[in-house]
């Protein structure tokens, strides 16, 4: 092997990053990755496997659970972080998946390490994200398709979607991790 040329060892199967990072899907941990990654990433997926009245990111969605919660803001704005490296696997689909939802819950955890998440805030930010589904079903979805939330007395949050553009979301979800976090723009 020649010395001078240059390879890049990964550990696993690797995706390129809009900025130009690599993240490892088995190496998160030791993945290179930012907000900014995070931004782009969930402001350019769509929810419900796109099957909604208009582009819904997830992103937006993101916001709303942030809104939503009393405290723990940061981890309801990051909840779906591992969204933006793995997609947006609807639910049934993920079931079928156990390996996928292994794969998921690393990338969870090396996200939660990163921006020192509290890992207490899972029961409340569930709560609030199925709050926001309801609402969301009854805005992005046909009609009756929240039909799951009156026996489960979950109460829909009071959000309105806007459907915001993947530009508009990603600049939103940004600016909502700089006010929470207090870090400057510039990340």
């Amino acid at each position: 092997m020649n010395p001078n040329i240059a390879i890049k060892v990964k550990s696993g199967p690797s995706i390129m990053l809009a900025s130009g990072n690599w993240f490892d899907l088995l190496d998160p941990w030791n993945s290179t990755f930012t907000i900014v990654d995070i931004a782009q990433g969930l402001s350019n997926i769509c929810r419900y496997a796109g099957q909604c009245k208009k582009f819904y990111s997830v992103a937006e969605h993101s916001l709303y659970v942030s809104e939503t919660v009393e405290k723990y803001k940061l981890e309801a704005l990051l909840h779906d972080a591992a969204e933006a490296f793995l997609g947006d696997i609807t639910r049934p689909l993920k079931q079928l998946l156990p390996q996928y939802k292994e794969i998921e819950s690393n990338v969870e955890a090396a996200i939660f390490s990163r921006f020192h998440l509290d890992l207490n805030a899972r029961t409340e930010i569930k709560r609030a994200d199925l709050r926001v589904l309801a609402a969301e079903q009854a805005q992005v979805m046909p009609e009756g398709t929240d039909y799951w939330a009156w026996p489960s007395n979950t109460m829909p949050a009071d959000i309105e979607v806007k459907f915001l553009s993947p530009v508009a979301s990603c600049e939103h979800f940004l600016s909502k991790f700089f006010e929470l976090t207090g870090a400057p723009p510039t990340l």
